[in-house]
């Protein structure tokens, strides 16, 4: 590193005898060496800046052309240096950063967090017009639907065909249901059945429709997750009806851990709870099986057998989609390919929703 540092020094110099300025560097941000995109700059970037070396072929850029100016020279070569190492996670305009880097301890998998890192997002923020706080889930290919079921149920019709989905960009979702407290802040007024309790404020909103749920995404710049996006995240990289939890790292078919990640008719006392009472997910995410469904951004549709990406639902319908099963709902619905539809005007005191939000 002290070597590094003596030679970023001695090239700054020169570089700096033949015009260049320090602004230059910060004018390209903070990780503008990371000529191939993989979140550090190191010797792969410098070696293909070194390969570019000299004017670039024709009138177009070339790789190493970090300064835009036609050539690679020693201009780029200072503009590397000066940000050699790790890209520091970009945070949203529209957040307020928590934790850069994922934390081991939360985010359990590993290829998860090597993906969240990769992504170029800082990993935990809190959004600013609800104050919700927001974990990354970065871009993935999995396996949708009901690949197998548990040990006292089987794969119903509508999670069938299990088919392969990409996600090509990350997203951030919210770590928790949105609250009746979050709700009361934005709009004024609370219609869960749920409250009066000294943790009302805590547990999900409830009896919102999806029409409803609009006035409070037009509020915040939120928005649903597609109903993919909701199954990966709540599957984190398992295959089973159940995701992960302590004990069970990779999943479970036992519908008597269930309750360790979830809560639903046997042990809910036919009321919601608190968010975050039960253990999170290999993202981190919390309630994602029980507790409240989640409405969905997508018309409700069948399976298609067909690989898809970034697939969205229906173009029109009648019907919305909900997910993860709720409070009233035995080991069957709280499975993480369990759906259903309702028309998007009705509400119950066991649909909520989870917010989503696009990095950029």
């Amino acid at each position: 590193m002290k070597s590094l540092r003596v030679l970023l020094s001695a090239v700054v110099a020169v570089a700096m005898a033949f015009g260049f300025s320090p602004s230059t560097a910060q004018a390209q941000g903070s990780c503008a060496g990371d000529i191939n995109g993989d979140g550090m700059v190191d010797g792969n970037d410098l070696a293909i800046l070194l390969s570019s070396w000299g004017p670039c072929p024709g009138t177009g850029s070339c790789a190493g052309d970090i300064s835009g100016d036609g050539v690679v020279n020693g201009n780029d070569l200072a503009i590397l240096l000066s940000s050699w190492g790790s890209c520091p996670p970009v945070v949203p305009t529209w957040a307020t950063l928590i934790e850069a880097m994922p934390d081991p301890a939360v985010v359990t998998d590993a290829t998860l967090r090597n993906a969240i890192i990769a992504s170029g997002f800082a990993w935990r923020v809190r959004d600013n017009s609800s104050n919700i706080e927001m974990l990354l889930v970065p871009p993935s290919t999995f396996q949708m639907g009901c690949i197998m079921g548990s040990d006292s149920y089987g794969c119903y019709s509508e999670e069938q065909p299990v088919h392969t989905v990409t996600l090509t960009n990350a997203y951030y979702l919210g770590r928790y249901e949105v609250t009746q407290a979050q709700w009361q802040a934005k709009m004024g007024s609370n219609p869960s059945t749920f409250q009066g309790q000294a943790d009302s404020p805590s547990r999900p909103v409830e009896q919102v429709s999806w029409n409803t749920i609009q006035n409070f995404l037009s509020a915040t710049g939120l928005r649903l997750p597609t109903e993919a996006e909701w199954e990966f995240a709540c599957r984190a990289g398992t295959t089973t009806p159940f995701h992960s939890g302590p004990g069970f790292p990779n999943g479970t078919t036992n519908d008597g851990l269930a309750g360790t990640i979830a809560w639903y008719s046997a042990n809910s006392g036919n009321v919601t709870h608190a968010v975050g009472g039960k253990a999170a997910n290999a993202l981190g995410m919390h309630d994602m099986l029980g507790n409240v469904f989640e409405w969905c951004r997508d018309w409700w549709g069948a399976y298609p057998w067909a690989a898809q990406t970034n697939p969205t639902g229906p173009a029109t319908g009648a019907l919305r989609v909900l997910r993860g099963g709720s409070w009233s709902e035995g080991t069957g619905g709280v499975r993480s390919s369990y759906r259903i539809k309702f028309a998007p005007n009705y509400a119950f005191n066991y649909f909520g929703f989870r917010v989503a939000r696009t990095p950029s």
